[in-house]
């Protein structure tokens, strides 16, 4: 199992949290899957920037960014040299530590 602690977000998850996930989850589904509900506007495609995560420690340990994702992480508000979209992030055996900005370009949230 892999460990993923995720920063302090105010909406998010406002203390933090920290859980495990099996290896081949992507950081999205691992997030929602632990209550930390981030958005994901296309349905979890790559088609947007809303599930956009810094990942500040494990970054090497995922999977490599395709053409599609880099295109639309520059499109990402806060866009840093560890970023990733979440859906597209596959977790590995390496810990991570992510950051939600606190923003994103999503305009209409949709209700849960």
């Amino acid at each position: 199992m892999t460990k993923i602690t995720v920063l302090p977000h105010p909406e998010y998850a406002p203390a933090g949290t920290e859980f495990d996930v099996a290896p081949g989850t992507t950081i999205c589904d691992a997030l929602l899957d632990h209550g930390v509900d981030i958005e994901h506007a296309c349905g979890k495609v790559g088609a947007c920037t809303t599930c956009h995560v810094i990942v500040q420690s494990g970054f090497a340990s995922l999977n490599e960014v395709d053409d599609n994702e880099e295109d639309m992480l520059d499109r990402a508000w806060g866009l840093q040299p560890h970023s990733r979209l979440s859906c597209q992030a596959i977790v590995a055996d390496e810990n991570l530590v992510v950051d939600i900005p606190r923003y994103s370009l999503n305009l209409a949230k949709e209700a849960g």
